[in-house]
């Protein structure tokens, strides 16, 4: 898989975990797009980057309707 495939791997060199992290904490429970907009990045990169930093146990999600809603972990 090349970067050009993978459309996390220009958001990583671009964008820090901590700013989807503070994001999340500003506007919990936050949707997907929220966060996109208070990183400053495409629903999609939110998308991909909330579901990395999920499996590693640093936010949360449910879902609310058809739409995720993240939250922080519980540390």
């Amino acid at each position: 898989m090349t970067d050009s495939d993978n459309p996390g791997a220009d958001a990583r060199r671009k964008y820090e975990d901590a700013a989807f992290i503070e994001a999340v904490r500003e506007s919990q429970p936050a949707s997907t797009a929220e966060v996109g907009e208070l990183v400053g990045c495409p629903r999609r990169t939110a998308d991909y980057r909330l579901r990395k930093l999920r499996d590693e146990g640093r936010v949360n999600s449910k879902m609310a309707g058809n739409s995720l809603i993240w939250f922080l972990t519980d540390e």
